[in-house]
């Protein structure tokens, strides 16, 4: 598995090293020992799937508070996303920082998101999959999110937005989201 750090403290971005045959394809996504060795989550206490439909789908800019701050492993199981970061932790050296990657199912990448770091991403492609697992059980009343167009982020999405829930469109700016004390 090869770990690339991104930007943002603590982030990474996983690609693992497929084995290709007449059959396909066959590789690890994740291994504790690799995690461990790094210093990284490897207890995940839920795991979702999210489904999207349309080319150019958003959703996002999502996290939790302490004490149900989560760091994510987000894998693109099919398509092609945007996978967009920021760190919101008060005391972190890339504190207001936007990390963005392209995450590729064919390629088996996964992004590790770290606790205190908000998230979201914009389909590439018609069909995407991704397959979150998350150290913490979803919290409703430790949510938050940071609004996907707020200029401050000045967040280069690579289409024209086509699909974003009234939710979503409605988050609050950057600047008006308290830090996260981790």
């Amino acid at each position: 598995m090869k770990f690339e750090p991104l930007s943002i403290d603590g982030a990474f971005k996983i690609t693992p090293e497929k084995i290709l045959d007449d059959r396909g394809a066959f590789a690890r996504v994740y291994c504790d020992d690799e995690f461990t060795k790094r210093g990284l989550n490897t207890r995940w206490a839920q795991m979702n799937t999210s489904l999207n439909t349309e080319k150019g789908t958003v959703r996002g800019l999502h996290f939790q508070r302490p004490p149900y701050a989560e760091a994510k492993l987000v894998r693109c199981v099919k398509g092609q996303v945007f996978d967009v970061l920021v760190d919101l932790r008060a005391r972190s050296n890339s504190y207001g920082r936007v990390c963005a990657i392209t995450l590729d199912g064919v390629a088996m990448e996964s992004v590790y998101i770290p606790e205190g770091c908000a998230h979201g991403y914009q389909t590439l492609t018609e069909a995407a999959e991704l397959h979150y697992c998350h150290s913490m059980p979803y919290h409703p009343a430790s949510e938050g999110a940071v609004n996907l167009r707020d200029p401050e982020l000045a967040i280069e999405w690579p289409l024209p937005i086509k699909n974003m829930s009234e939710r979503d469109a409605a988050h609050p700016s950057f600047k008006s989201t308290t830090p996260v004390a981790i």
